[in-house]
């Protein structure tokens, strides 16, 4: 599977360019999920940026990532899967990254971690949403354990589109992801 992974006003061009034939929007509760021409299959989950419950936001939960793994695992392998958040720096690429790991399950987490970090140097995957996928995959914290070593990512307004290929991740043979 390809992830393209964008901030939510690069979805129409992204859309365009790559025909995907999945979107998985990321936004929060009054955020509208924004139309995307064609007919690809569809999931929006809702839930903010956040590490932690705090009154008024929705932190990333179990029902979420369990809806993100399950919708993912449905799609054929050759597919593209678009997956945006408002900003594309935190919600989007820690989906990107849990879905790589899902289908990717023979290749370290830290040579995924470390893919996404030449993909995206801007990424800064949020750690609520790694740490339940990792309990959900059974990988006994090697993926908050992987975010944590590619830190933060640098400074930016928005993250850059970018493109990670799950089947190349899958064919890790010990070197370089």
């Amino acid at each position: 599977m390809k992830l393209v992974v964008c901030a939510l006003h690069d979805v129409a061009d992204m859309a365009r360019r790559h025909s995907p034939q999945s979107v998985v929007s990321i936004l929060s509760a009054d955020q509208p999920a924004p139309e995307i021409a064609g007919s690809a299959a569809r999931l929006v989950l809702r839930f903010n940026d956040i590490v932690a419950p705090r009154e008024g936001l929705t932190a990333p939960g179990v029902a979420a990532v369990t809806r993100l793994l399950e919708f993912a695992a449905a799609r054929e392998a050759g597919e593209t899967l678009l997956v945006h958040c408002w900003m594309g720096i935190s919600r989007s690429p820690a989906a990107a990254f849990v879905l790589a790991c899902a289908a990717a399950p023979a290749t370290p987490e830290a040579e995924i971690a470390w893919a996404l970090r030449r993909a995206a140097p801007a990424a800064t995957p949020n750690p609520a949403l790694v740490s339940l996928a990792d309990r959900l995959l059974e990988r006994g914290g090697r993926m908050v354990a992987a975010v944590s070593l590619i830190g933060r990512g640098c400074e930016s307004a928005a993250g850059a589109a970018f493109e990670l290929d799950t089947a190349m991740l899958a064919n890790w043979s010990g070197g370089a992801a």
